[in-house]
């Protein structure tokens, strides 16, 4: 059959994909004659679509689940979704705007039908984007954070940490997002790394009583000046120590508030003074705590200002509105006294890019101090991995300072909050109302059921995903879970499944998530959820911008795989992917890996292509076999090393040069026949077998045509898949042949590059004449006569006259020329080049009789000229000699 000089994705990863999902490959059961291993997905939010960060995650991910499965152990890829409350409340929210309807105009229950109506349409879309980039997940498992199962769970350990007392309802200062609309916990406010330009203003306000005296404050805030509850200074200021106890008057409202005194007023900043705003800053609210100081929130939910502000002209205005314009009416009362740029952080919402606004809030929080112990030292003692290890240091620090976490949320997509609260504000907690009920009933003898309302706000996406590893499970059912624990006994999957073997993920949900499955693992189960933490890169564009859509610079996954294919896109992502490190994407890549699938198909059309027959096996493929056969154990041992690293990249990197160096340019070139003839039937079978080694070895990272090809190779109905071939084991290797073939190949390389040169047709053969004998490569010496087309390969003491000569290692080796170039020809290049490497080595001893040079350079800049010296003085040398041999 005549085949394509080219592979042709298209043709293959449709049919190869439906294959195993058809046959179940992709399923994992409770098998105790296997070992378990298991992967759970970091799981993408419900509104996503594939991006290239996803690729990259997922493509490690289903290299780690297949080779695990070659090896024979129990693969389960557990599959799902987030429901990502923020995100997709967004996405609905714009949807209905689009149809001209407003949230606040429906019911909750209402909202939810078009938020369940709008899951179903587009919530899936990423999980079947997964597939063609031949993700093999177990599909029949797959989960999503608000199937009732699910939700049932979150409630259920809502409760359960409230009644062992770790979850509370409290005011605190929180992060607010105007624009969602809802509180966000410290991880979902982002910092620009190289901060943003704000400016501090530097205002006048009237000291109370006197005629003309004034202290000046610096603010980067007026618009929260109306807030503003007391002036603090430090008590070791001198400068204002007289003024501690006076009161001063608010620009434009003159509220009365004291002059007080605060350690934490930083005397080097601004003007030493601090206008204090409890409802507006969370260092302001600690000192209001402190001083047991009012609060007076003047910002609305929305960002705008509120009545309490007491200035009508800017009631229903949004912050930064009002900013410009108290700016405006401070200069022209005459209380701006000096406006200076400076570079701040100031923290944005993840979801909405949105300024958060810090808020004093009734939220619900989890105390996380002790609950936390295990999981910190559970990374510090490695009982969890990290890879790469410096992010033990980060993770470190984050578990050290550790605050409470704030887990509502004011939406209504997600997991309300199981809480009941009567007409006189008190409250229960329970699974369901008639629970919750029943609390306050024995604590309210006339309260009717109709009385109580469930709390408004949902649960923070994260106090949901926490529970992955053990709820995808089924960890939380009615079975397994009982007195605030998980017993494993009472559930087959859980029990064998968990805890998990690896987790893929991004850095930057190592404490959003990671840590909080640490935490929850050990709460529930007394274990660990995974043993290594694999943390990929960010995937960067060339310039080293994070992708984005706003940047335009994120390519469609998907139409990177229907131009390169789905394997050349899984190894483009993962030739320079190192753990931890950012991935600076080039579609180049991808180009690559899609080169790389052509070069194993034409291998594979040249092995089909030779005619077998009953010969006697020649010499060079007996050692050609020999040295193939170690050099594959050899990669084994180091790929081994790899994986059990988590350094896929390396991994790649040394499939690619077995693959394309040593398979296809060296070994299968050293056991070709010459044209039209056939090959023995030793050497073509034992060709076969290591072709097969070789695809089992690329099938993780290359699925699609390494089926194929495994199927083409021998025979077209094969019944066995090299999705669950064995792999291959390594076994001792020689390492002398190995040490052999890079003497051999290297005379041969050196061989054509004087063909080259002196332009001898490689069909044109040659004697070569070696100076020191042959025992570096004696095994070699067939292969070396046939790939670099010589007659012989002879020893000799002296040099041989008028020949071109080069060194391998210590040795010399000679090719006689005469009548085979133009003598005078090479004589004119040999001396222009002669002439070229004094010149240079003339510059090169200038500067080392430079005394300045020599005294002032770093010792190892001038280790390098006498390096750049020694080179030179020796080229010149043989170029001599090779001048005298062809005179």
């Amino acid at each position: 059959m005549e085949r394509s000089t080219k592979y042709n994705p298209a043709e293959t990863e449709d049919k190869w994909y439906q294959y195993w999902m058809d046959k179940g490959f992709f399923r994992a059961k409770v098998n105790p004659a296997k070992e378990p291993y298991c992967i759970v997905i970091p799981p993408p939010n419900v509104t996503g679509v594939l991006h290239m960060g996803h690729m990259l995650n997922n493509t490690i991910q289903d290299v780690l689940i297949r080779k695990a499965r070659m090896e024979g152990k129990e693969a389960c890829w557990v599959p799902g979704t987030d429901h990502a409350s923020i995100a997709t409340e967004a996405r609905v929210v714009a949807m209905l705007r689009e149809k001209g309807i407003k949230k606040s105009s429906l019911t909750r229950d209402e909202f939810l039908n078009y938020a369940l109506e709008w899951k179903e349409k587009y919530g899936g879309i990423i999980l079947e984007q997964l597939k063609k980039l031949g993700a093999s997940c177990d599909w029949e498992r797959t989960s999503f954070t608000m199937d009732p199962e699910y939700y049932r769970a979150v409630i259920r350990v809502f409760v359960d940490l409230y009644n062992k007392g770790y979850i509370y309802r409290g005011m605190r200062m929180i992060n607010w997002d105007c624009e969602a609309k809802t509180a966000l916990s410290n991880e979902e406010v982002l910092y620009k790394e190289d901060g943003e330009r704000s400016t501090l203003y530097s205002i006048l306000y009237k000291i109370k009583d006197t005629k003309d005296e004034w202290i000046t404050i610096a603010t980067q805030r007026p618009e929260t000046i109306m807030g503003d509850v007391a002036i603090a200074v430090n008590p070791t200021d001198e400068r204002y120590l007289k003024l501690i106890g006076k009161r001063v008057l608010v620009p434009f409202i003159n509220r009365e508030i004291p002059v007080i005194a605060d350690n934490y007023v930083d005397k080097a900043f601004g003007t030493g003074c601090l206008k204090v705003t409890p409802a507006h800053d969370v260092n302001d609210y600690e000192i209001g705590l402190r001083h047991n100081l009012p609060v007076i929130d003047t910002i609305n939910d929305d960002g705008t200002l509120n009545e309490k502000c007491e200035l009508p002209k800017f009631f229903g205005k949004d912050r930064f509105a009002v900013r410009k314009e108290i700016v405006k009416d401070l200069r022209e009362a005459g209380h701006l006294m000096k406006e200076e740029e400076f570079v701040t952080r100031i923290g944005r919402s993840e979801r909405t890019n949105t300024v958060v606004e810090p808020k004093l809030s009734l939220q619900w929080f989890v105390k996380m101090k002790e609950i936390s112990v295990r999981a910190k030292d559970s990374v510090a003692n490695d009982e969890i991995k990290l890879y790469p290890a410096k992010f033990k240091n980060t993770y470190a620090h984050w578990m050290d300072n550790v605050r409470d976490w704030c887990i509502s949320r004011q939406l209504w997509w997600g997991h309300r909050i199981p809480a009941w609260y009567a007409p006189d504000g008190a409250f229960a907690v329970g699974e369901t109302q008639e629970e919750a009920f029943k609390i306050l009933k024995s604590q309210i003898p006339n309260l009717k059921t109709e009385d109580i309302i469930q709390d408004s706000d949902v649960l923070d996406t994260w106090a949901s995903s926490w529970l992955w590893p053990m709820e995808v499970f089924g960890g939380f059912n009615n079975e397994s879970f009982s007195n605030g624990k998980i017993d494993r006994t009472k559930n087959s999957d859980l029990d064998y499944f968990y805890p998990t073997n690896v987790l893929v993920t991004a850095p930057e949900i190592l404490f959003f998530w990671v840590a909080r499955m640490i935490i929850a693992g050990y709460e529930y189960m007394d274990e660990k959820p995974f043993g290594d933490v694999y943390l990929t890169g960010v995937v960067r564009d060339k310039q080293g911008r994070k992708m984005s859509k706003s940047l335009g610079n994120s390519p469609d996954a998907l139409e990177l795989i229907t131009r390169y294919g789905a394997d050349g896109v899984r190894t483009g992502m993962l030739f320079s992917s190192a753990a931890g490190n950012d991935l600076l994407f080039d579609e180049k890549l991808c180009e690559q890996g899609r080169n790389f699938a052509n070069k194993i198909w034409n291998a594979f059309r040249l092995v089909k292509g030779w005619e077998i027959a009953t010969l006697t096996q020649p010499e060079e493929n007996k050692i050609a076999i020999e040295w193939f056969e170690s050099k594959l154990n050899q990669t084994l041992t180091g790929l081994e090393d790899h994986f059990k690293k988590f350094r896929i990249s390396d991994a790649l990197h040394t499939l690619y040069k077995l693959t394309w160096d040593d398979f296809c340019a060296w070994y299968l070139e050293m056991i070709k026949p010459e044209f039209g003839k056939p090959i023995d039937e030793v050497t073509y079978h034992k060709t076969v077998s290591f072709f097969e080694s070789v695809l089992k070895l690329l099938h993780p990272f290359m699925p699609f045509i390494t089926e194929e090809l495994w199927h083409e190779l021998t025979q077209r109905n094969r019944e066995d898949c090299i999705i669950v071939a064995e792999w291959p084991a390594a076994k001792a290797f020689d390492r002398k042949i190995i040490d052999q073939s890079e003497v051999a190949f290297e005379i041969i390389t050196q061989v054509r590059n004087v063909r080259n040169a002196k332009g001898i047709s490689p069909k044109e053969s040659l004697p070569l004449f070696a100076t020191k004998g042959l025992n570096e490569f004696k095994d070699f010496i067939t292969v070396i006569q046939k790939l670099a087309n010589l007659t012989s390969l002879n020893f000799e003491n002296e040099k041989v006259a008028n020949a071109t000569s080069f060194l391998v290692g210590t040795q010399e080796f000679s090719i006689p020329l005469e009548g085979k170039v133009d003598t005078a020809k090479e004589k004119e290049e040999i001396l222009k080049e002669i002439e070229y490497n004094e010149g240079f080595l003339a510059s090169v001893m200038k500067k080392l009789s430079n005394e300045k040079f020599v005294s002032g350079a770093p010792p190892q800049v001038i280790e390098m000229e006498k390096k750049k010296k020694a080179d030179a003085e020796m080229k010149i040398e043989s170029l001599k000699e090779r001048l005298v041999s062809i005179e």
